[in-house]
């Protein structure tokens, strides 16, 4: 559990297009990939645009992330950043 932290990225602004595969593709030159999310809608099962790339090691994302924000993929300026992590059994919107 401790190499995950700071190994997951969370890439916004993906195209409707994009499929993990892509995912995959675009971020496996950076390293070992364990994991790629793609989020979408539980009703419809269309993406919402965004999604989750875990490396290996926390060095890879930074590799990654680094090289990967504000570029254009499938037509569209995507953004690359860190993944923040929720603390397990608390739900955000209670007070």
């Amino acid at each position: 559990m401790a190499n995950r932290l700071g190994s997951e990225l969370f890439i916004s602004r993906l195209s409707s297009y994009t499929t993990i595969e892509r995912l995959k593709s675009l971020f496996s030159p950076f390293g070992s990939i364990s994991q790629a999310r793609l989020i979408r809608d539980p009703e419809t099962q269309r993406p919402k645009g965004f999604g989750f790339v875990t490396f290996q090691s926390p060095v890879e994302a930074k590799k990654a992330l680094q090289a990967m924000d504000g570029r254009i993929v499938d037509g569209r300026l995507i953004f690359v950043e860190f993944a923040k992590t929720r603390k397990h059994g608390v739900d955000p919107t209670s007070s």
